[in-house]
């Protein structure tokens, strides 16, 4: 499986939990390691949305995928 559908792989999983706080995420680009996403719903106007993208989201596809992977926001 290749890096890219390992990525899309993880965040299907990770989207239930914004799901539940009223939130969602689209995935804007993926270019190798460096993934943009968009927050959506509750968590696009949430002041702790680069928290979620950073600390959450990306330290999970960090474990779960490579190590080299940066999320930024849309």
């Amino acid at each position: 499986m290749d890096m890219d559908q390992q990525i899309r792989d993880v965040l299907e999983e990770l989207r239930g939990s914004l799901q539940a706080d009223g939130g969602d995420l689209e995935v804007v680009s993926i270019k190798g390691p460096q993934v943009t996403l968009k927050l959506t719903g509750a968590c696009g106007g949430c002041p702790h949305a680069m928290i979620t993208l950073k600390e959450g989201i990306e330290r999970v596809l960090r474990e779960k995928v490579s190590s080299d992977i940066v999320v930024e926001k849309a």
